[in-house]
């Protein structure tokens, strides 16, 4: 069982910034990546990293605004989110496992309990 443990949700006012954090299991090489999940819609890529960190993807709706990194001796993955917007409010979830740095939701075999953040207007 790989268990992945998100923090750093919270609120915040539109504009402002939060980094989520995503503990990865020791001595794992994962792809690791980011979802979120807003009330009422699936849940939808965000951003992945390959273990290297050399490869790199986002979605559209957050380029220029986040920006996804690992500190592999910590084994944790994060996500720095800055310029938030309400539309950003949603419960992200950290993912991992896939064999590249992709999109889809069924790429990624393993994730985390999720964590909220909410945009304030």
């Amino acid at each position: 069982q790989v268990q992945l443990v998100e923090s750093g949700g919270g609120l915040v006012q539109a504009g402002g910034s939060l980094r989520l954090s995503c503990a990865a299991p020791a001595r794992t090489r994962y792809v690791m990546g980011w979802f979120r999940q807003a009330p009422g819609k699936e849940r939808e890529f965000v951003a992945a990293i390959s273990w290297s960190g050399g490869i790199i993807s986002y979605a559209d709706s957050v380029k220029g605004r986040f920006t996804i990194s690992r500190d592999n001796a910590k084994n944790t993955v994060y996500l720095q989110m800055n310029s938030l917007k309400p539309d950003d409010t949603a419960v992200y979830y950290c993912a991992a496992g896939a064999f590249l740095p992709g999109t889809q939701v069924n790429e990624y075999p393993y994730w985390g309990q999720g964590t909220q953040v909410t945009v304030s207007s």
